[in-house]
């Protein structure tokens, strides 16, 4: 019997009840400032920190697809662990009680399988990590007593899987072709000047927001700046880095930035819906290890899809 530990007192706010600076609620906390307060930039975020914990994993990954591309495996499963981890916490948090055990053991099943076997090896573990899931569901809370909010709790468990190992996945197919450890640095790259251009646009022009009941901070003009650095960076890598067709790189740039962009406004519609700001605090200026991936593990997909069909 697997034992039930649905988490005590994890009720979720009342979304009537208003909340944070803007309530208008009359307490003397509005008035109490702090001793001092990390800069932050127009985006929200401890701007300093940021850049030098998103240049210091930079420059670790470009050593590791210069020197060790298989390392990137170890790096993505690692991550997924612990992606997986704050996302299941945090839906726990919530009431959600999705499995946090079989998702971790099986997101890594999913991720080591793609090494030997390829795309069957992702599949088929994916497919097993569900399996698994399910009964779980069912049996946590014994034979003597039928599971509380089964189907909305396996609907949830799965929607994890797929979003996260399932993927995270592609970026480990990905190294395992030829110019593997190219295509990688491309795909990245890519992203890298996607989240760049939109914020440095975001920040310097952005007026019009995109979609303010999801993400008040993004922009039409940020995204305008996210679709002209990502093309010129991945125009510019697929030509130098892997020799291929520079529209292959403009193609990329493109759809990049789409799914890029639309792996943000989950991820923050999801928290919206959790009530939180973030997934984690791991990485200082950036959240969790599941706030970097939010627009990598959808692109991952794509830029895979893009490579298999085109190079």
């Amino acid at each position: 019997m697997v034992g039930s530990d649905r988490p005590a007192g994890s009720a979720v706010p009342d979304p009537s009840v208003p909340n944070g600076p803007d309530s208008g609620a009359d307490s003397n906390a509005d008035t109490a400032k702090p001793a001092s307060v990390p800069a932050t930039g127009k985006a929200g975020r401890n701007l300093p920190a940021a850049i030098g914990v998103g240049g210091g994993l930079g420059v670790a990954l470009i050593l590791i697809m210069v020197f060790a591309p298989l390392v990137w495996i170890g790096v993505v499963a690692a991550a997924l662990a612990v992606a997986t981890y704050e996302v299941s916490k945090r839906l726990r948090e919530a009431g959600v009680l999705v499995p946090r055990i079989p998702l971790i053991l099986g997101g890594q099943a999913i991720i080591w399988l793609g090494w030997p076997w390829g795309t069957t090896g992702v599949l088929s573990a994916t497919a097993g990590t569900v399996l698994v899931c399910m009964v779980w569901l069912l049996l946590q809370q014994g034979l003597g007593s039928a599971p509380k909010n089964y189907l909305r709790e396996l609907a949830v468990t799965i929607l994890v899987a797929c979003w996260l190992p399932l993927l995270a996945s592609f970026a480990v197919l990905m190294v395992l072709d030829d110019q593997g450890a190219g295509r990688v640095l491309v795909f990245l790259i890519a992203v890298v000047c996607s989240d760049v251009g939109g914020y440095v646009a975001g920040v310097l022009f952005g007026k019009h927001p995109m979609a303010p009941a999801i993400s008040p901070k993004k922009s039409w003009e940020g995204l305008a700046g996210s679709l002209l650095f990502c093309i010129i960076g991945s125009l510019l890598t697929v030509t130098l880095i892997l020799d291929a067709n520079s529209m292959i790189g403009v193609l990329l740039g493109v759809v990049l930035v789409v799914t890029g962009t639309l792996g943000d406004l989950i991820e923050s519609q999801v928290k919206r819906d959790l009530r939180i700001k973030d997934m984690g605090t791991l990485l200082p200026g950036h959240g969790g290890i599941m706030d970097r991936l939010d627009s990598l593990l959808p692109s991952a997909f794509v830029a895979w899809l893009v490579f298999t069909i085109l190079l």
